[in-house]
């Protein structure tokens, strides 16, 4: 087989992702040093293009790294007004009063916004000062130094056939190289995994737990509108199905952004996180909101939420893991981009010290010391056992142990029960599906709720049909043979956008994948119970295409 030939460019920094954490990088570094190269490449069609999040941004790391955004036109402009936390009944709702929260959990001083607009507004500021941004430009494989160090990545790699060989049109990508490589591809990188697994960056760590989230964006009713509204719910429809919640944000121009998040450590294979979503928009609290609107736009994105107990080594030989690469959002609090920029800053600024030094390809160890005694250990540590906590004792034994444990680390300093375990990861707390019994799901009324076809619709998705399938099988048979006998195949149900079906074909079972439709979420990755399903970046500038996520 001859090997592909490859052109190559060098730079000081090579940052992989678009969002908060590799854009504050960026933009670091330049502060840092206005002649330093630095490049940032991301996979969406544009920056924001792939970005999904609630999101309510605490301003505290932005106020380090651009002290005068307020005056920078920046898309931050709704401070939230009013905070309210609800556990719902299926008809009827209770309202827990704001005291019991600890202080930490307010959104006071917080501002509702499209984190994919904020990333857009990142990106012109990174490049004003210099920084090179190529989005449509996936990082498809990582390149090694002589030592064993990563040195850079493949990107722009396009025009393979269906089988994997080059196309007609075929372009080999290029090797985009660095002194040192900062990885901020977002929750589950396939880049990421790769270097944890080389380099055993999660030995004695406690393994990862995701969420999936779930949202979208309504128009209602401006006599409904309340710009600066902040719901947060638990409860009903997932009961002691699973745990996670849900929020409405009410943003400007009569938007609000309703979300779901579920818990990837649930047992019942049968359970349909999207269809609980859709189930949520029928709660009373929900329809007299949404009556009379209409959704705009759709999305779905894992989470990571393991907490502090499962933040990997961040450090490598050549680079380090920054933002949700390495799992740094608050559970509670539902927030994770003022981490993610605190890890850029952070990140940034041991590279430029040891460029200054004359290093390269070594491990960032100041970066890792940062994050660990810095403002992230300070977010972190106090809230590391809520996500533990949730799991054991369910809604209610959780939110009691969880706020009595964030009480004791917001006046003490620790918290009350020390750090807890996680012990097993998301896809083995899968149970089989003969110790349940399928969930009877109300069809969708096309007005409040809809199905996964016409949803996915709405996150304008495109993939090119003529390229390999990015969703990877370690085994083919598994699905037919193991998943469907034991779990009732899962990803039939796990997957937000229906990319996974069982067709009878000739009389027979088949499983059949349909990427076009994958909005980018990695939650088969996370979930599959066999752990068979490997999530790999389609050629670049495919997939989702949000507007203001």
């Amino acid at each position: 087989m001859t090997a592909i030939e490859r052109e190559s460019m060098e730079y000081d920094v090579v940052i992989v992702g678009g969002g908060p954490a590799g854009l504050s990088a960026a933009i670091r570094l330049k502060q840092l040093d206005p002649n330093m190269s630095v490049v940032v490449l991301d996979k969406g069609s544009e920056i924001g293009a792939h970005i999904l999040s609630g999101a309510i941004i605490d301003p505290c790391a932005l106020d380090v790294l651009l002290p005068k955004w307020r005056n920078m036109n920046a898309p931050i402009s709704v401070p939230v007004q009013t905070d309210s936390f609800y556990v719902l009944g299926e008809k009827e709702q209770t309202r827990l009063p704001n005291w019991l929260m600890p202080p930490f959990m307010n959104n006071h001083g917080n501002y509702i916004v499209s984190l994919g607009n904020v990333c857009r507004w990142l990106a012109e500021t990174a490049e004003a000062l210099g920084v090179e941004i190529f989005p449509g430009m996936a990082a498809s494989e990582l390149v090694y130094g002589d030592s064993g160090e990563i040195r850079g990545v493949v990107a722009g790699e396009f025009g393979r056939n269906a089988d994997g060989t080059p196309g007609e049109n075929y372009e080999p990508g290029m090797i985009i190289a660095g002194k040192y490589v900062l990885i901020a591809e977002g929750a589950r990188g396939s880049l990421s995994l790769q270097i944890m697994k080389r380099y055993g960056l999660s030995d004695g760590r406690e393994p990862q737990k995701f969420g999936i989230g779930l949202k979208e964006i309504w128009e209602v009713n401006p006599a409904k509108h309340k710009p600066g509204t902040v719901v947060h719910t638990m409860g009903w429809p997932l009961g002691r199905n699973a745990g996670g919640g849900a929020f409405i944000y009410h943003l400007d121009n009569n938007q609000v952004c309703v979300g779901f998040v579920v818990h990837l450590s649930y047992e019942n294979p049968y359970l349909d996180p999207y269809r609980e979503f859709q189930r949520f928009k029928h709660h009373p609290l929900m329809a007299g909101l949404l009556e009379g609107g209409k959704r705009i736009a759709y999305g779905a994105r894992a989470i990571s939420e393991g907490g502090w107990q499962s933040i990997p080594k961040v450090v490598f030989p050549g680079g380090a893991l920054l933002g949700c690469s390495a799992g740094l959002v608050n559970v509670p609090r539902i927030k994770g981009s003022h981490n993610a920029i605190y890890s850029g800053i952070h990140a940034a600024e041991a590279a430029y010290a040891a460029i200054r030094k004359g290093r390269s390809g070594d491990e960032l160890r100041a970066y890792e010391t940062a994050l660990r005694e810095g403002p992230i250990a300070r977010d972190l540590r106090r809230v590391r056992n809520v996500k533990p906590l949730w799991e054991k004792y369910g809604l209610v034994g959780g939110i009691v142990l969880g706020g009595l444990d964030m009480w004791t680390a917001s006046v003490t300093g620790a918290p009350l029960f020390g750090t807890l375990h996680h012990h097993k990861t998301d896809a083995a707390a899968t149970g089989k599906a003969a110790d349940f019994s399928p969930i009877a799901y109300p069809k969708p009324d096309g007005k409040l709720s809809f199905d996964r076809a016409t949803n996915v619709a709405f996150s304008f998705t495109n993939h090119h049909e003529g390229q390999p399938c990015h969703l990877k099988l370690r085994n083919p048979d598994l699905p037919i043979t193991v998943n469907l006998p034991v779990y009732a195949e899962p990803a039939q149900r796990y997957c937000p956008a229906g990319v996974y079906e069982i067709v009878e074909d000739a009389g027979k079972p088949r499983f059949q994948i349909n990427f076009q439709n994958c909005v980018h979420c990695k939650t088969c990755d996370i979930k599959d119970p066999s752990q068979n399903i490997v999530w790999t970046p389609p050629q670049g500038g495919d997939g989702p295409n949000y507007p203001n996520m």
